[in-house]
């Protein structure tokens, strides 16, 4: 079967669909060679998960993977729609409600605590349960739950976490902090009060919960450095300058600690790449002040990609013979929504595909469990009747019958994108509406978009990806991994199985899996 898909994909690369698609026999012999395909699916995949991997796109709803599998195709010169994303590939599918439990429509802090520690909670929060209140220090002790990260760490795996945003924002902090308030970046950030009830912000926490997290990588280089003391980047910029008040230097600390740990700290691209991984067994990797920059905007040369950070990590993690849990979000495909910048939104989650891409060609479907999801959605969508191929970031072939003015496909429910010019909408065609940062018409104004509340897709494969089908709670994602991985609460299972193939089942299947490994390089060479 995976013989079909790397056939399907050299064809569509050689032979454009226009032609073919006239033809019925084209649809049914690619609808059959998809059904063959699927009832192989019968024969599950019951093998312990060594390793687990879960990409996190950040407010990737369902549009988002649409538009976002349109423009990977049209990027690569096709009319986009019938292209496959990584995560396409995916064998199962499900949905998840994302609701928080104070929240209809959620923010990404109670999403996280959902998907990392599997007990919904109050937005705003990470790493607590819902009875802890939002900012009140004193709800904080008590309230705890651990993540499957600290799981994989107890069990003995590797673990690591990769983001484009800050480490301590607030999708990563729920995998190691216990905070009710994910804007507790710093001490600086903080109430008073609560730093003398004995609240810790999030950045110490980074390094004092869970002490030896085997790779960090992403921003949020300031807080972690004394206020006022100039960034190695950018020195004499006020904005980036450290922000702690209580002077600690927990870069400094940590280096400390892990100096005869071979531990490794770098903050730029160079020093990344130059790394060997089998001498590095912990990595800290803080590239920016804040955020990392979109990655239309990522200086090549000194900032790396999410593929790139991605890639030094596993190198580094799977070196663990008991494997290793990965958590890896693309975090500012929400970022551009909420400024509703779709063509940076759209291009963050392409590269976050192509993460997904590289990390299947680094690990095994027979012991690595990965799944990719979102924490929730935005009120992003994309209409108007547009014809096959059309840039994914153009107009609708069509005026508006009310107005008589053209619109764009992509539009959103609410944001920045509002605007009015002598009493009407504004007329898109006469500014640049395929700029990078150009801000899609809203209905609503708002200085930032909202989140979206519908279901999100969780695509899944590896061992007992299929447990992940129809919908379900967010909070059962992490019950699933813990499962496959025989970590956390369920291991009963793992004691009456090995946990890996028989041997008929794997004899002969190394060479195959090579020679379907050489075609896919062929095919991507080619297309």
């Amino acid at each position: 079967t995976e013989y079909l898909w790397v056939l399907d994909a050299i064809q569509t690369c050689l032979f454009p669909h226009t032609e073919q698609e006239k033809d019925p026999k084209f649809w049914n012999t690619w609808a059959q060679k998809t059904l063959k395909n699927a009832l192989t699916l019968q024969n599950l995949n019951t093998n312990k998960a060594k390793n687990l991997i879960l990409f996190l796109g950040d407010g990737m709803g369902v549009p988002t993977v649409t538009a976002a599998r349109i423009l990977k195709g049209q990027l690569n010169g096709q009319s986009g729609e019938e292209t496959q994303l990584e995560m396409d590939k995916f064998p199962f599918v499900s949905l998840a409600k994302t609701y928080n439990t104070n929240a209809q429509v959620p923010d990404s802090a109670g999403t996280a605590t959902a998907y990392l520690c599997g007990v919904k909670a109050n937005e705003g929060t990470v790493g607590v349960s819902a009875a802890a209140v939002r900012s009140q220090c004193n709800t904080t002790q008590g309230n705890e739950v651990t993540s499957i990260l600290k799981w994989a760490k107890d069990a003995g795996k590797s673990v690591g976490i990769v983001t484009t945003t800050r480490v301590n924002h607030a999708t990563p902090s729920a995998a190691y902090a216990h905070s009710v308030d994910r804007d507790w970046y710093s001490d600086n950030e903080m109430p008073p009060e609560a730093v003398q009830a004995g609240c810790k912000d999030i950045a110490r926490q980074l390094f004092e919960n869970i002490p030896n997290i085997d790779v960090i990588m992403g921003g949020g280089r300031k807080y972690m450095f004394p206020k006022n003391t100039s960034d190695i980047e950018y020195p004499g910029v006020a904005k980036h300058s450290g922000t702690r008040k209580d002077e600690r230097n927990l870069v400094q600390e940590w280096t400390d600690r892990m100096k005869d740990k071979k531990g490794r700290y770098v903050w730029n691209k160079k020093q990344l790449l130059s790394l060997n991984p089998n001498d590095v067994d912990h990595l800290l990797g803080l590239f920016e002040p804040g955020d990392l920059p979109y990655d239309l905007e990522r200086n090549t040369e000194t900032d790396p990609s999410l593929t790139e950070m991605v890639e030094v990590a596993i190198k580094i993690l799977r070196r663990n013979p008991s494997g290793f849990y990965l958590l890896v979000e693309g975090g500012r495909i929400d970022h551009g929504h909420h400024e509703g910048k779709a063509k940076q939104a759209l291009h963050e989650a392409v590269e976050m595909d192509r993460a997904i891409g590289r990390a299947d060609l680094m690990t095994s479907i027979h012991d690595t469990l990965t799944i990719v999801t979102a924490d929730h959605s935005h009120v992003f969508n994309f209409g108007g009747y547009t014809g096959r191929g059309n840039t994914i970031f153009g107009l609708a072939p069509m005026l508006s019958d009310i107005d008589q003015k053209p619109f764009t496909s992509i539009l959103y429910g609410n944001g920045p994108g509002y605007k009015i010019v002598k009493g009407a909408r504004e007329n898109v065609s006469t500014i640049d509406y395929q700029e990078n940062n150009y801000q899609a018409q809203s209905a609503v104004p708002l200085s930032m978009e909202t989140h979206g509340g519908e279901d999100v897709a969780v695509f899944a494969k590896g061992p007992l990806a299929h447990l992940l089908h129809g919908v379900h709670e967010q909070n059962y994602i992490p019950h699933v991994m813990a499962y496959a991985g025989c970590i956390g609460q369920n291991r009963e299972h793992c004691r009456s199985r090995s946990g890996t193939a028989s041997r008929s089942a794997t004899t002969g299947l190394y060479p195959v899996l090579s020679s379907i490994a050489t075609l896919l390089t062929v095919t991507r060479l080619l297309c």
